[in-house]
């Protein structure tokens, strides 16, 4: 890594396009691609999804539970995918939502954020509800190592408004406060800050400012109902920043690699107009 996560990012998104693709081999899955619920099958699915995305898309983004649930084998595995996929070109968004306190925070920052670290991706997701300071190890490890943290804000599952929408002492939303702390992280910053935030490509309207100068990761396009239309609406001005996250329509289309890169080249071209926002 020679540049800022952002600045990669942003050369990605300006080259690739804006789509993330999912790495999310449950066991479902596995079973509907007529692979074995074990970890051949996940190694299996793994080279596959990266053979037909990586070389193609911005960012892809693996679920590391899925590899975890297979124990060490499938950390292996998701050491392997991690590695082929920058190889390959993408950048990879370790999707893990660490969050915890001290010395905690600090091993989690140094097994994912870490250059040196066989697990080290381009950037992870974190969950800031232990409060945002808890998160300070992974984000001054990610800029030590020009990597990026990207953290939960205002999801778009049913059970993310009772925190997320709660009021602080200050009358700000709970989610806003991790919008604007995220603002400060990247002030300044050109051509993209490194930290980001999630915010989800179904949430109704918040009335918030998207506009944090940094990444914003928009799951729940495609088959959950999010649109290139929704991602307009919610982010306004900031939409040139997000990247919409899908994973069940790209990889319904396997286990056909040809059939995957088709079914992410159709959805990174119904995002296209984002850039233009």
């Amino acid at each position: 890594m020679s540049t800022t996560f952002g600045a990669r990012l942003r050369h990605a998104m300006d080259t690739r396009g804006q789509l993330c693709v999912g790495i999310d081999p449950h066991a479902s899955l596995l079973l509907d691609w007529g692979l074995s619920d074990d970890v051949a099958g996940l190694e299996w699915f793994a080279a596959t999804v990266v053979e037909a995305v990586a070389g193609e898309v911005a960012v892809v983004k693996p679920q590391s539970a899925f590899f975890e649930r297979f124990g060490s084998r499938g950390v292996a595995v998701l050491e392997q995918t991690i590695a082929d996929s920058r190889a390959a070109g993408a950048l990879v968004l370790l999707d893990v939502k660490r969050g915890d306190i001290g010395s905690t925070s600090q091993a989690y920052a140094d097994a994912y954020l870490d250059r040196s670290s066989p697990l080290a991706a381009d950037a992870i997701t974190a969950s800031p509800y232990l409060g945002f300071g808890s998160l300070q190890p992974m984000f001054d490890t990610a800029a030590a190592n020009d990597a990026g943290v990207i953290v939960l804000a205002l999801t778009s599952n049913k059970e993310g408004p009772e925190f997320q929408h709660a009021t602080t002492a200050g009358g700000r939303t709970v989610g806003g406060s991790v919008l604007d702390q995220l603002a400060a992280l990247n002030s300044g910053a050109d051509p993209l800050g490194s930290f980001g935030a999630v915010v989800g490509a179904t949430v109704s309207d918040t009335g918030e400012s998207f506009e944090i100068n940094g990444p914003l990761l928009a799951p729940g396009v495609g088959a959950q109902g999010g649109t290139a239309a929704d991602v307009r609406r919610i982010f306004g001005a900031a939409a040139r920043n997000v990247l919409p996250s899908t994973s069940r329509d790209v990889l319904r289309a396997g286990p056909d690699a040809a059939r995957i890169r088709d079914a992410a080249a159709r959805a990174r071209d119904e995002f296209a107009s984002l850039s233009h926002a």
